[in-house]
């Protein structure tokens, strides 16, 4: 076996959506679960079919996102794993229903920081073992740090 890492591409004002599911249908039911939980939601998505011909899969409504997530994964290539891009909304507000679609087995990661997947490449294939989501810890935050996430996440409609 030997791992490898591929880092995700994506502009700084995307989102991902990283997960694995287990059937053909997967792109338009996340195509459906995601236009229904946003009306005009701006996204690309890409699902690595893992039998067959082998292809990746994919639905969008904004063009490059698609193209990107398109590309992604089939960097990752990696069985059953879909690629989810975002614009314009956070993947909280869609995550649920994206893990509510039948064929979703789970979630690797939802972020809007730089992402590397760390892959297992094997005779059979390659997997996604984990992801590596953003920079490392460098502390823990004080008062003033507590007082900027409250604000931040006040601005952003989250907290009253």
């Amino acid at each position: 076996m030997d791992l490898k890492t591929v880092a995700i591409e994506k502009p700084e004002d995307v989102n991902l959506i990283l997960g694995q599911a287990h059937f053909i249908k997967t792109v338009e039911d996340l195509h459906e679960a995601l236009v229904s939980a946003v009306p005009g939601i701006r996204f690309g998505l890409a699902f690595c079919e893992s039998s067959g011909p082998c292809l990746v899969r994919a639905s969008g409504t904004e063009p490059e996102l698609t193209a990107l997530a398109k590309k992604n994964a089939l960097a990752l290539a990696a069985g059953h794993v879909f690629v989810i891009l975002l614009r314009g909304v956070f993947p909280i507000n869609v995550l649920n229903a994206v893990k509510s679609v039948q064929e979703v087995c789970g979630i690797f990661c939802a972020s809007a920081n730089p992402v590397e997947v760390v892959l297992a490449q094997t005779a059979q294939g390659r997997g996604v073992l984990g992801v590596v989501d953003g920079s490392s810890s460098r502390g823990v935050e004080n008062e003033a740090d507590v007082t900027e996430r409250k604000e931040l996440l006040r601005r952003f409609g989250y907290k009253a």
